[in-house]
């Protein structure tokens, strides 16, 4: 009996070849601060490799612990994708002879590119037509490209602080100790920093049973087992799965103990847990009740600050005399761990305690001479000077703003502002100045106001930070920044690129914070001039003048300006999300030597508001052809002669802005921004009207001026507001329709 036949299956379709890849730094103890950073530059420069060399790949996963950056990809592709090139020769003119043969150039051309003279094709390009040669280039085996490449890859991780330790002059923050590189199964030969890659990674140094200082050594039998073994030998190297233990012990802790750990820097503290430790873990500790008696910043902050403790409050937020701490061991005995945690917080309580008493002995106003001694930096002279700069600063502001009765309150922050920094507990605890400085002054008996403000004037520290809650308190907080940033610029001392190393880019940033946000419209460009006069005053040498410029114009004022520019753009997007055009317009009209960062904003928001608006668009079509034909024509004259305007729609046009004139003049002058805005709305029937009836390009030369004049007067109106010729429209008519040669009809 025959069997029946059986049916024939299409070859399945072969996927491309794949095989993974892992390479593993391996160095002394890392800052916690630089492992995240360092893990995302890994994974972006291994995406670019990979991309740029043409290897596909199915995804890449970065891994950070204190002792080891490493990079997985998974899915990769054996061998580069082929690509066609083409190459361009010699011009057809020269490269062919009158019959349309190939000449010597085409053929010197063909066989410099390896391909016969036959192969060659033409391409059409601006300058005429050339021969092209187009040839197919095979891709090469992975372990080529990495071979060649890779080790450039390395060198491209940037670090905030780096050193060198051996002959190779590989700068990395801290020595490398070990390499691993593995392609699929085998090892890949790498060097690095002098050091050689082996198929071999390093356990925890006190888990994984070997007495070596770097670990027990561990042989990789494939990337994709990496966290498999190195999780055996006492090494979690992922941080979210750090992050997640760590964060259930802490609750679990926490609820033991019937308290809850305090919001306030629990997020970076666990950060800097999660990227401390490589198996983690969470232990609690107690210390004396009578270090109680300290103010809960100074206790916090004796926690968090080097030991990474975690404070413990009850339900009613009070500090209880207990901590959480992170720590890298699982060990039997946790008690002497425990025990060892709890006799260096002991130290560090029993110094707060000691300086909190010592300081209270003298008063601040007694510590401000001591300023004299004290470099605010080395170009700009003593916090004593910079303590006389802010009394000034901050009694015009006091003024200025319309609170002359919180002058004199302002003026005594203002004078004891720095003197907590030469007390014992900032010293000891940087941190804490300003905390300490109103600790102490309402300790010496000043005002409620100038406690308050000195305890908050350093805020924002951050983006995220709260602002200070008291009027002196915001003041102050302005005073302070205006004089560091007018300071630093005088001298010439300029954040360039990245660099920014005295935080001038956050004081800007915590400058319009503030300003926006105090109700105060201050002219910025007032203040700072008076700083440069100030500063000039105490022998600061100010940065050199360049040629053209006067002594009345420092430029130390101009970058400085622009830099507060490009810090309120930033803020503007990322905060109130100001589309770019509208920040363009706004600031594109404001005197350049005047900052009123409020106002600024104000007008932003309003003209914000209004892009929503469907007929705000068709408002700006008709501006923007007025615009386009002023500027083209270079008309300056906005002298309208009433008796020439000879058509209805173009009399109508000029009493329209006659009456917006004054209607738009009112609004503004008392910062009505959405009412100036409306009226400039009421124009749009007037000039959609002028452009459909009249012919601007007139043949009599007289009607033709007179209503460039005319079209000027609206233009110089609406820029009353704003260079509203930024303003993306959908829809805007092209230049081609709106020229001036075309004429209107």
């Amino acid at each position: 009996m025959t069997q029946p036949p059986v049916p024939k299956q299409k070859p399945a379709r072969r996927r491309a070849s794949t095989t993974s890849f892992l390479l593993e730094i391996g160095s002394e103890e890392l800052p916690w601060q630089v492992i995240q950073p360092a893990m995302r530059q890994l994974d972006r420069l291994m995406e670019d490799f990979l991309t740029n060399h043409r290897l596909s790949h199915d995804g890449i996963r970065t891994c950070g612990t204190p002792r080891r950056l490493a990079v997985i990809v998974t899915g990769l592709a054996t061998t580069q994708s082929s690509i066609l090139r083409e190459v361009l020769g010699p011009s057809t003119a020269v490269a062919l002879d009158d019959q349309g043969q190939p000449t010597r150039a085409a053929g010197g051309f063909a066989r410099s590119q390896g391909v016969e003279v036959a192969q060659l094709e033409t391409r059409e390009t601006p300058k005429g037509t050339y021969l092209c040669a187009v040839k197919r280039e095979e891709g090469m085996p992975v372990a080529s490209v990495f071979a060649r490449h890779l080790a450039g890859l390395l060198g491209q991780l940037a670090f905030p602080n780096t050193m060198r330790w051996n002959a190779s002059g590989v700068r990395y923050p801290r020595p490398i100790r070990w390499l691993v590189a593995m392609l699929g199964t085998k090892p890949f030969p790498l060097e690095f920093a002098g050091v050689r890659s082996e198929p071999r990674s390093r356990g925890h140094r006190f888990w994984s049973g070997s007495n070596d200082a770097e670990g027990k050594s561990l042989r990789l039998a494939r990337p994709e087992a990496y966290e498999d073994t190195l999780e055996r030998a006492g090494v979690i190297v992922d941080p979210v799965r750090r992050r997640d233990i760590l964060t259930r012990r802490l609750t679990r802790l926490a609820s033991l103990a019937e308290g809850q750990v305090p919001p306030d820097n629990r997020e970076a503290l666990l950060e800097q847990a999660v990227f401390s430790l490589e198996w983690p873990n969470m232990l609690h500790g107690t210390f004396d009740t009578r270090y109680l008696e300290l103010p809960p910043d100074v206790l916090t902050t004796s926690m968090q600050e080097h030991q990474g403790f975690f404070p413990v409050v009850n339900r009613h937020h009070e500090l209880r005399p207990l901590f959480f701490a992170p720590t890298d061991m699982d060990a039997d005995n946790m008690e002497l761990v425990r025990v060892g945690n709890e006799r260096v917080l002991a130290a560090r309580l029993a110094d707060a305690r000691y300086f909190f008493h010592e300081d209270r002995k003298q008063t601040l106003a007694d510590r401000v001479p001591q300023l004299h001694g004290v470099v605010f930096h080395k170009q700009l002279g003593s916090l004593y000077q910079k303590t006389e700069r802010l009394i000034a600063l901050a009694g015009a502001l006091a003024t200025d703003t319309g609170v002359p009765e919180l002058k004199e309150a302002c003026q005594r922050a203002a004078f004891l502002s720095k003197a907590d920094l030469v007390t014992g507990m900032v010293g000891e605890f940087p941190t804490l100045q300003g905390v300490m400085g109103g600790l102490y002054a309402a300790h010496d008996g000043e005002s409620g106001q100038v406690s308050a403000a000195l305890g908050e004037y350093y805020r924002p520290r951050t983006p995220e930070d709260a602002l200070p809650v008291t009027t002196v308190g915001r003041l102050l907080a302005l005073a302070d920044r205006v004089d560091t940033l007018a300071a630093f610029f005088y001298a010439g001392i300029i954040p360039s690129g990245s660099e920014d190393p005295y935080g001038l880019r956050r004081h800007a940033f915590g400058l319009i914070r503030l300003a926006s946000a105090s109700g105060f419209h201050l002219n910025v460009g007032t203040y700072l001039r008076q700083m440069e006069q100030m500063l000039a005053r105490q022998g600061v040498e100010a940065v050199s003048l360049p040629q053209g410029d006067t002594a009345e114009h420092r430029p130390s004022l101009w970058p400085l300006f622009g830099f507060l520019e490009d810090r309120l753009r930033y803020y503007g997007r990322l905060v109130s999300g100001y589309r770019e055009d509208v920040m363009a317009s706004v600031l594109a009209r404001h005197n350049s030597t005047e900052l009123d960062i409020r106002d600024l904003f104000s007008r932003m928001d309003a003209l914000q508001a209004v892009t929503i608006r469907q007929e705000f668009d068709a408002l700006m079509v008709g501006f923007k052809r007025a615009h386009r034909l002023v500027v083209k024509e270079a008309w300056e004259s906005d002298d309208v002669t009433v008796a020439r305007l000879t058509h209805p729609t173009e009399r109508d046009l000029h009493q329209a802005v006659d009456s917006a004139t004054h209607s738009v003049k009112d609004a503004m002058a008392i910062r009505d921004y959405d009412g100036a805005l409306r009226h400039l709305m009421v124009l749009k029937g007037p000039i959609d009207r002028f452009f459909e009836d009249v012919l601007v390009n007139a043949p009599e030369s007289d009607i033709r001026a007179n209503r460039l004049s005319l079209l000027r007067r609206v233009d110089d109106l609406f820029s009353s507001f704003g260079d509203l010729s930024h303003i993306q429209v959908q829809g805007q008519a092209s230049d081609r329709s709106v020229g001036f040669h075309g004429g209107y009809g």
